[in-house]
């Protein structure tokens, strides 16, 4: 079997009409045939996006109850159907099926089987350049490709049936021969291989008459010759034939008759005695007298053999009578290619390609020359197709196009990729289109066609198409303006371009490791991200499909924050982000407490009084959590005291004192009434308020003030101040030892008791209610007397502020006290009043109501 291109070239344009394409009409999914034997059928296709794998069927169209079912995996795009019949038409349906088992795309495809393989019968040379071989013939062949390698080289033939003959072999060389039959399908396995070995070359002779009864012959000597045998008699058939055997490469016949033609003829043999080709060649022995001399006549019989692979021609003819040498003229245009021989062949060298010649064969004596033969035209194999230029007309479509040539009948394409496929076409036009894989190299090389074979090896191009795309990436959003995204090495790339684009702003990294991170995306915004790969031949490859990832939601800006009540505050923020919903966070030495909205704000309740927070605000999205908004600081307004006790000192002063409210630094503190108000303002927790009138109701009232200003209104339950102590009091003397306290009453109290305390004893009177006086009796005299009259109510225990006199009651011929229509008997008063300020109060609890 030989190599890749020695193959194709024998193929021409077999392969071609085999090699087809099948796409699907609605996803563009193709199944292409690249190779074909008798019981495999080689096939390639493209990835399909989602594709868990491929599914292969292939089932005989005139065989009933013969299928094949093969499924490759989606990492693989071409698949071997083997175990098939020879010479058979299958239909071959292929599907791309996802993992849930869903058919993504299918096509189909009618292509046979090449017939079986042959069997040769046997091998042998009979000439030193051909090796002919015999073999039964196969069913359903339409030809045969017989094949016969040395080392590496290869020389390949067609032929329609048994036997074949391969030509242009190298004498004395052994060769592999191997057969295969073809059809329309393709062409089967080579077969069991044969030996063959060429014969001999036929040793080149020179010849030439000494004289007119002698013929000298001599030649080189022939490659693995181990002898020659030459052999010589008269062309007319006269006479006797003469042999000799030699290991010399001369010898010369005598006694010959004068004037006459004979043919000589040798051949070399190898050591088992085996013959080679044999050389002829006809010369005259001279004439014993010569009374005249005639130019010869044009030799007759004129054949051109071209060797295409030498660009050179071997000009053969028939001897001419009385011709001593020859001359053989190749003309094409101006060019004209001359060679002399004696004998009768010539070899024209160094013709040109993609040209016609006129060849002609001039005889010549001592006398003159003949005339020319009439011209034998000679067309050379076309030049090799210039102007040679490789596109992709479009991603996974190689074009491939080339300027004609003269002579050129067709032309074969080889398009080789560096994992060893190759694939061709057979055109007689200028161009020819290829399925081509990305993050391939394929190596291009054009062959021109005609009678006379093939042209040479022109410049073998290579087109690199562009690196893969890595379709199957990943991008994740790690934080609110970045995406990390991550993808599978793909061939051919050497660098990789990760790229989001959003409207003409764009964020990219280019890197040879399959991660990067975008990272100053701009927020709630959809990016496309694109993973572009490039190589340093082909550049970028365009056709990348996209992706889209949504950032994570603007963070909030917190325009303003307005207390609705104590302990609720509503938040507002400006955002422009879509879908998000905003948490809004008080964070304090209190603790936590949130809100949830989806519009522009949120309130907060249930915020404790005299606290400091620092609030913010993030949204979130179905894509993710922004970053915090700035933080805004919040302090609530002081707590208002639990706790305040008021207690009456004097008739007009009162001392107010209460618990710490939380957050307050200063206090203001409020008694209110229709008769008046009191007021005091302290860093304390208590406060002395004058000017207070007895007997009245007041309200009280507290504001706790923040170091910041912020204030509560506290209100706490109503305070009524003491009954006011009566004005006025006197002492009046009634009988012997009697005494009448007399006073004036306030507007407001209904009753007083009288309070008398002496070291003799202490006596006390409460009149009926409404009576300004009481009187006392038996009061022993000779003492000092402290009186106090104080009103009495239901409510409170009795007051001890009130003023107090000092009497002295004298014993004998006095009169304690002055009255209206009493006897004066002695007008001594010790009177002293003074205010106690260090008395025990009457304490009143009042409780916090709000």
């Amino acid at each position: 079997m030989c190599g890749s291109k020695s193959q194709s070239l024998v193929f021409l344009g077999l392969v071609f009409n085999s090699l087809e394409m099948v796409f699907s009409s609605s996803t563009g999914f193709s199944v292409s045939i690249y190779d074909v034997t008798s019981r495999s059928i080689y096939l390639r296709w493209p990835k399909v996006s989602g594709a868990f794998f491929y599914r292969i069927t292939a089932t005989a169209v005139n065989t009933v109850g013969h299928s094949l079912l093969a499924h490759f995996s989606d990492a693989t795009f071409t698949g071997m159907l083997t175990s098939l019949i020879p010479n058979t038409v299958y239909a071959i349906q292929a599907e791309a099926i996802d993992k849930n088992g869903i058919i993504l795309a299918e096509t189909q495809i009618m292509q046979s089987t090449a017939p079986d393989i042959p069997v040769i019968d046997q091998a042998y040379s009979k000439l030193s350049n051909s090796i002919t071989v015999e073999w039964r013939a196969v069913p359903g062949a339409t030809s045969y490709l017989l094949s016969a390698q040395d080392g590496d080289s290869c020389t390949e033939t067609i032929v329609t049936n048994s036997p074949g003959t391969v030509m242009g072999l190298k004498p004395a060389t052994s060769y592999r021969i191997t057969i295969r039959s073809i059809n329309a399908g393709g062409k089967s396995q080579p077969s069991p291989s044969r030996k063959a070995k060429t014969v001999l070359a036929a040793p080149v002779l020179s010849v030439s008459s000494l004289s007119c009864d002698s013929i000298a012959v001599s030649w080189k000597a022939v490659y693995m010759a181990a002898g020659f045998s030459v052999s010589l008699m008269r062309s007319d058939g006269l006479g006797r034939m003469l042999k000799q055997k030699t290991t010399n490469t001369f010898f010369v016949f005598t006694n010959l008759d004068p004037g006459t033609l004979y043919t000589i003829k040798a051949y070399a043999w190898n050591a088992n005695g085996l013959p080679g080709d044999d050389f002829t060649y006809n010369q005259r022995t001279r004439k014993k007298f010569y009374f005249l001399k005639l130019s010869p006549q044009a030799p007759v019989d004129v054949q051109v053999v071209f060797n295409s692979g030498a660009l050179r021609a071997v000009v053969s003819w028939m001897p001419a009578e009385g011709a001593l040498t020859y001359s053989v003229t190749a003309s094409s245009g101006l060019l004209k290619l001359k060679c002399n021989t004696s004998s009768a062949s010539c070899v024209v060298p160094s013709l040109q390609c993609g040209s016609e010649y006129s060849v002609s064969v001039t005889a010549h004596n001592d006398a003159g020359s003949s005339k020319p033969t009439d011209a034998v035209s000679l067309k050379t194999i076309p030049c090799a197709p210039g102007n040679i230029s490789i596109e992709e007309d479009e991603p996974g479509n190689l074009l491939v196009s080339w300027s004609s040539v003269s002579f050129g009948h067709y032309y074969v394409v080889f398009v080789k990729s560096d994992d060893g496929l190759e694939v061709h076409c057979n055109t007689s036009h200028t161009q020819c289109h290829f399925q081509s894989d990305c993050g391939f190299t394929y190596f291009i090389s054009v062959f021109a066609y005609n009678k006379a074979g093939q042209s040479p090896l022109g410049d073998v191009f290579n087109y690199t198409t562009a690196p893969c795309c890595p379709s199957d990436f990943h991008a994740v959003l790690v934080a609110s303006d970045t995406v990390e995204v991550t993808w599978a090495p793909v061939r051919g790339a050497e660098l990789y371009e990760p790229k989001a684009a959003e409207g003409s702003s764009a964020v990219l990294c280019n890197d040879t490791a399959m991660a990067c991170t975008l990272s100053a995306l701009r927020c709630n915004t959809i990016y496309n991200i694109t993973v572009y790969s490039f190589s340093e031949i082909r550049g970028s490859n365009t056709s990348c499909t996209p992706k889209y990832v949504a950032t994570a939601p603007c963070s909030p800006e917190i325009k303003n924050i307005s207390k609705e009540a104590l302990s609720v505050i509503t938040v507002h923020w400006q955002s422009n982000n879509e879908e998000a919903t905003y948490t809004v966070t008080a964070r304090g030495e209190a603790g936590l407490w949130h809100c949830t909205s989806s519009g522009n704000s949120c309130t907060l309740i249930n915020l404790p009084c005299g606290s400091a927070f620092s609030v913010s605000a993030i949204a979130r999205s179905r894509v993710g959590q922004s970053l915090p908004s700035y933080s805004v600081p919040l302090e609530t307004a002081p707590c208002c005291p639990n706790d305040l006790t008021l207690t009456q000192v004097t008739q007009s002063v009162t001392n107010i004192s209460w618990s710490a409210g939380m957050g307050a630094q200063t206090y203001v503190t409020m008694l209110e009434s229709s008769k008046g108000w009191a007021k005091c303002h302290t860093l304390q927790n208590y406060c002395l308020l004058g000017c207070i009138t007895c007997g009245t109701n007041y309200t009280v009232s507290l504001r706790a003030i923040s170091e910041t200003g912020l204030t509560s209104s506290c209100t706490y339950q109503g305070y009524s101040s003491s009954a006011c102590c009566p004005s006025g009091v006197k002492l009046y003397r009634i009988g012997n030892n009697g005494i009448r306290v007399y006073w004036r009453a306030s507007a407001e109290t209904k009753s007083y008791n009288s309070d008398l305390r002496g070291s003799k004893g202490n006596f006390t009177c409460t009149p009926s209610s409404g009576r300004s006086y009481c009187d006392i009796t038996e009061i022993p005299c000779g003492d000092v007397y402290t009186l106090v009259v104080s009103p009495v109510t239901d409510k409170e225990p009795k007051l001890t502020f009130c003023p107090k006199k000092i009497y002295s009651v004298t014993c004998s011929g006095s009169s304690v006290g002055m009255g209206k229509n009493t006897q004066h008997i002695h007008s001594k008063f010790m009177m002293f009043v003074k205010l106690i300020n260090t008395v025990t109060p009457n304490m009143l609890q009042i409780s916090y109501i709000g």
